[in-house]
């Protein structure tokens, strides 16, 4: 199916893509995955290129307009290179914790975080989830304390990607109990905070190299000018944001999809059993066909909602679609793909062995398939 939602400028950042990939994380990439983290200089390289500028104002080193479409760019190259663990990093950095500070962040703020998180020298993390709380935000038990200018912060959180290498972290923390969903605030606290403590590095299944903590706060002094947003909007502001970043994990998905369906097709025909190209078999026909026309969909699906995105009118209903849907194909469609290569898929040295290991986790982070399927569900009721 020919795809119409890129132009020119989209595609002229396809070779600096894969030229970043190529010289700075290609040579390094499984180390990282062994060490369970990656090197703060293939930040720092990035930043060089202009690949964590996409959602940064121009004012603040950001190259142009703001565009989703240059993160799917980017998140295409990077999963044919097979690097999850990567994208989903910067993901984190460039998708979410940058256009939180663009949006909200007073004129300080802005000036002094942005030009260096564009520059891969501040590494950005949000920390929502705690040991008690997921998908459900007003179960959040953090709490921060007014103390005349300041605030002071107490509680934990879990599961903080970029958890040991942020240098910010936007943290949500409750400051009314008796406000109700009107009762929190976001903060930014950052390295070297005193109180301010990262735990142990989690050992996930999967994206290994994209590293994942516990953090810990403990009587953390922070300024009034370290709130972000306005005091008690809080999770008004974690709702509003949270469609574009379950658009940037159904990019990252969708990208999958793709990746492993080009690795597949071209194994089955490199591949021969019994003489011929395994392709040739009418059972791995079948199974392409449904691949190729299933990652033809999922990127439709993506395409249409982030021109929404960009237009400003996507909505979390339609966000909660295009989220739920693309990580279960994902899913899906890299077991068959898998299957297909037989035990050589069951190595790590194949992405499509990393490709699976790495994509189960896409149906949770960013709220469940089962929250996005009740979204949706409760729009359905309130129409009828």
């Amino acid at each position: 199916m020919l795809r119409t939602i890129y132009n020119e400028d989209h595609e002229a950042l396809r070779p600096t893509v894969r030229e970043y990939l190529r010289r700075s994380v290609e040579p390094q990439y499984l180390t990282w995955e062994k060490a369970g983290i990656t090197d703060r200089a293939a930040w720092q390289e990035a930043g060089a290129a202009g690949l964590l500028a996409f959602n940064t104002p121009e004012e603040f080193g950001g190259a142009g307009p703001i565009d989703f479409r240059y993160n799917m760019v980017f998140d295409e190259e990077a999963a044919r290179g097979g690097y999850s663990s990567l994208a989903n990093g910067f993901n984190v950095h460039v998708n979410i914790v940058t256009p939180y500070i663009a949006d909200l962040g007073t004129p300080e703020q802005k000036e002094r975080l942005l030009p260096a998180m564009a520059a891969g020298s501040t590494i950005g993390a949000i920390a929502m989830t705690e040991p008690g709380a997921g998908s459900d935000l007003r179960g959040i038990r953090t709490t921060a304390v007014r103390d005349g200018d300041d605030w002071v912060l107490n509680g934990a959180k879990t599961f903080i990607s970029n958890g040991i290498l942020s240098d910010v972290v936007i943290v949500a923390a409750r400051t009314d109990p008796e406000a109700g969903s009107r009762g929190f605030t976001l903060f930014l606290v950052e390295r070297g905070m005193p109180g301010f403590e990262r735990g142990r590095k989690l050992d996930k299944v999967g994206l290994t190299s994209q590293d994942t903590a516990e953090l810990s706060f403990t009587d953390v002094r922070v300024p009034g000018s370290a709130v972000l947003g306005t005091v008690g909007q809080g999770l008004i502001h974690l709702m509003e944001r949270l469609p574009r970043e379950r658009l940037g994990i159904a990019s990252m998905a969708t990208a999958s999809i793709r990746a492993s369906y080009e690795w597949t097709a071209g194994y089955a025909f490199d591949r021969t059993a019994f003489g011929a190209p395994i392709g040739d078999l009418s059972t791995m026909r079948f199974t392409l066909a449904e691949i190729a026309t299933e990652a033809d969909v999922a990127e439709s699906l993506l395409d249409r909602a982030a021109l929404a995105l960009n237009a400003g009118t996507l909505t979390p209903v339609d966000a909660a679609k295009v989220k739920w849907y693309t990580t279960e194909m994902q899913s899906s469609v890299i077991s068959r793909c898998m299957q297909v290569f037989g035990g050589y898929g069951y190595m790590m040295e194949y992405p499509i062995g990393r490709a699976f290991r790495d994509s189960r986790v896409t149906t949770i982070y960013g709220g469940t398939t089962q929250i996005m399927k009740e979204i949706i569900g409760r729009d359905i009721a309130a129409l009828h």
